[in-house]
Order: structure tokens, then C-alpha cells, then sequence
């Protein structure tokens, strides 16, 4: 993975239930850790745009319902700041399932996605209809 330009403000915690933005037969996520958190001892861990948490499906088809994927965070209601000193925000947390070669496993992606998250991973903007 490739490191992101941006200084991310992590908005998305351990609990935090977020939309499925692709057509994986998921509808809402539930982050149960993030991946590659390095913390302080009791800090909860935090993820932010484009980080990879493991998150179990909460509602969706019968077939992913309970199972717990790998997901890419690609919109985060808490704002960050770019590097050209624009400040984004999106109206809902959204993510979008991966395999373990990162690369998603469903064929669209539904909204718009950051930037930063096409930066690290290229082959989920391949597929994403708009890219913010």
C-alpha cells in the first residue's frame, strides 16, 4: 500500500456502523478493528479515509449476513484537510469491500469517493462512478 498525501483526521472508531457503497450484497458495516493500528495502551483504535479495517456485515443478503470482510473506507462525515489547504467532509461514513490482494470485490461502487482512496489503491477507482 501506498502512503497518503493528506493529513487524515480518523473519524471512524472501533463499534462505528458505516454504509456499504458497493453492490457486495452488504448494506450497513460494523468496524470490529483496524488494521495496522499502533497505539498507546487503552487508546481505542481509529481509522480514517482510505485505511483498511476488518468490519462484520450488520444487514445485507442472507449470504454475507454475520461474515466478516475486509473493507476500504472511502467517505467519512468528520472533515479533513488536503494538502492545498481544502478542508472535505462527506454526508455519511461508507466503505467498500476488498479481498486480500486489496482489491475490491464487487464491480461498482455507488456515490462518491475521495481521492486519497484512488491514491492507494487504484483498481477501487477504476470502478468508483466519481471521484471527490
Amino acid at each position: 500500500m501506498k502512503a497518503v498525501s493528506s493529513s487524515r483526521t480518523k473519524g471512524i472508531q472501533i463499534g462505528t456502523v458505516m454504509k456499504c457503497a458497493d453492490n457486495s450484497g452488504a448494506n450497513l458495516f460494523e468496524v470490529i478493528s483496524v488494521l495496522g493500528f499502533k497505539g498507546k495502551r487503552r487508546t481505542r483504535p481509529t481509522a480514517g479515509i482510505a485505511d483498511v479495517v476488518m468490519s462484520r456485515v450488520k444487514s445485507g443478503n442472507e449470504k454475507v449476513r454475520h461474515q466478516v470482510f475486509r473493507t476500504v473506507i472511502v467517505r467519512q462525515r468528520m472533515e479533513f484537510k488536503r494538502p492545498n489547504g481544502m478542508r472535505v467532509s462527506f454526508e455519511d461514513n461508507a466503505g467498500v469491500v476488498i479481498n486480500d490482494k486489496f482489491d475490491p470485490t464487487a464491480s461498482l461502487i455507488k456515490g462518491p469517493i475521495a481521492k486519497e482512496v484512488v491514491e492507494r489503491f487504484k483498481t477501487v477507482g477504476k470502478i468508483a462512478s466519481t471521484v471527490v
